[in-house]
């Protein structure tokens, strides 16, 4: 019975000794997590829309009148200005027509002047009634057919002149060159592509806006009218497909007034400057509308646990534990928040930083 004491005393006598070598003792830890109490605000939510974009005055550049093609005067994406020579085909043939075209004009001219003379002087012979009147319409006729001629060989002329001029294409509008599928040497034909010329100056953002929110547009006291919806909205942005935001703002410009059946959708246009020659046609991207959405809860992403296929947030009870609840979100589109639509009400208190630590029934301590 003696030996018992002896042990406890021993057993106090190793922990204090094991105090007195400075060695700490395990401590219970408290976890501290960040809270946010739920409330409602505005917030201006980005809508986006896939849109690829296109010149207002892109051009197909085409020949008018087959030949050779003698030069090319342009490269690939170079800035060109309207009237800029871009091709040149050859233009022999076209010269030899214009000259014998020429020359049948001159041919016809000396015709009709043989027949005015002709038809002067039966006319005055018919007057003295030398001639008669079977030989003064018959050369009034002739006169008749030989200004016609001279009409003919003047338009022919005109026509040469033309073609002559198709010979060198040049730009119809300021803009940039595009792919040119074509090399010197080879025949060409009015069927034949030789280049785009895509006028940025101005450049529209086709995309397709959903049957929905133009009609919600509409019932906004516009009278149905679409030109009113559309001046409704508000500037929007395009975003290249990298994620850089294009510095100037654009405007929504059209709407077709057919909707897609297949795909619900209504195809419309927004347009955005480009003075710095930085958007090219064919670039694709988003277009941004800002949508604003009044009296609704916001809160962290962090704040959100997923489990499978449920969306948590812990909320802190009275008494300072959590619980975990369900909740429906959507994203607010700013890359760090969510927009509740049900779960929460306005007031409650959820754990956000920390979140995927919690555990049911713990204790919340606030730092």
């Amino acid at each position: 019975m003696r030996k018992q004491p002896i042990k406890w005393a021993f057993a106090i006598g190793f922990m204090v000794s094991l105090v007195s070598c400075g060695i700490d003792m395990p401590k219970e830890t408290k976890t501290s997590f960040e809270t946010l109490t739920v409330k409602k605000t505005d917030i201006v939510l980005p809508v986006k829309f896939s849109a690829k974009l296109k010149g207002q005055t892109d051009v197909t550049i085409s020949p008018q009148v087959s030949g050779q093609l003698m030069q090319i005067n342009v490269i690939e994406g170079q800035q060109v200005k309207k009237g800029q020579v871009l091709f040149v085909i050859d233009s022999r043939n076209a010269q030899l027509d214009l000259e014998a075209a020429e020359a049948n004009l001159q041919a016809a001219l000396a015709s009709e002047s043989s027949a005015k003379l002709e038809y002067e002087s039966n006319k005055n012979l018919f007057e003295k009634k030398i001639v008669s009147k079977y030989m003064l319409d018959n050369s009034e006729n002739s006169y008749k057919q030989a200004q016609a001629s001279v009409a003919q060989a003047k338009a022919q002329v005109n026509r040469s002149r033309v073609n002559l001029g198709f010979c060198t294409i040049t730009a119809p509008v300021d803009g940039v060159i595009g792919e040119i599928p074509v090399r010197v040497g080879i025949q060409v034909s009015p069927g034949t592509q030789l280049t785009m010329v895509s006028g940025n100056q101005q450049m529209d953002a086709e995309f397709s806006l959903p049957e929905s929110v133009l009609e919600l547009a509409l019932a906004s006291g516009f009278n149905g009218k679409i030109e009113g919806a559309l001046k409704n909205f508000p500037d929007v942005t395009f975003v290249m497909k990298s994620g850089t935001e294009y510095s100037h703002k654009g405007r929504i410009v059209s709407a077709t007034g057919v909707v897609n059946a297949a795909t619900g959708t209504i195809a419309c246009k927004a347009t955005f400057p480009n003075p710095e020659r930085i958007l090219y046609s064919g670039i694709q991207g988003t277009v941004v509308i800002p949508a604003d959405r009044k009296d609704v809860m916001i809160i962290p992403q962090a704040a959100v646990v997923r489990l499978q296929d449920k969306s948590l947030v812990y909320k802190v009870k009275d008494d300072n534990t959590a619980t975990a609840v369900t909740v429906t979100t959507e994203d607010a589109g700013n890359g760090k928040d969510f927009i509740v639509s049900s779960g929460l009400n306005v007031g409650d208190k959820i754990v956000t930083v920390g979140a995927n630590n919690v555990q049911e029934g713990q204790q919340v301590i606030f730092p």
